[in-house]
C-alpha cells in the first residue's frame, strides 16, 4: 500500500473538483476509490481531512494549545487595533 502525504492529497482533491475523480484518478495514477474517500474526508473534516498518522482529530487540545490559541486570537486583535489607529492617525496627518 503506497502512501500519500497531506499536500498530494489536498491536491488531488482540488483536482478531482475541476475535472472529476475518474479523469483525475487516471492522470494522477491512483485508485479511484482512494481519491474518493479523500474527498469524503475533505468533506467531513475540512483542514483536519488529513492529520497524519496516530493523530486523533478530535484529540483534546493540551494547556499549552489553549493558552496559545488565545494569546493568537488576543494578538490577532491587538493587531487589528493598531491598523486602524494607524490609518486613523495617517489619514489626520495629510490633512
Amino acid at each position: 500500500m503506497r502512501k500519500y502525504d497531506k499536500e498530494f492529497k489536498e491536491e488531488s482533491v482540488k483536482l478531482s473538483d475541476e475535472i472529476g475523480v475518474k479523469r483525475a484518478a487516471a492522470q494522477l495514477g491512483i485508485p479511484y476509490y482512494s481519491l474518493a474517500e479523500w474527498r469524503q474526508k475533505q468533506k467531513a473534516f475540512g483542514d483536519h481531512a488529513f492529520v497524519g498518522s496516530g493523530i486523533r482529530r478530535d484529540a483534546p487540545l493540551s494547556e499549552n494549545e489553549r493558552r496559545l490559541i488565545k494569546e493568537n486570537a488576543e494578538l490577532r486583535k491587538a493587531n487589528e487595533i493598531l491598523k486602524d489607529a494607524l490609518f486613523f492617525f495617517a489619514k489626520d496627518r495629510k490633512r
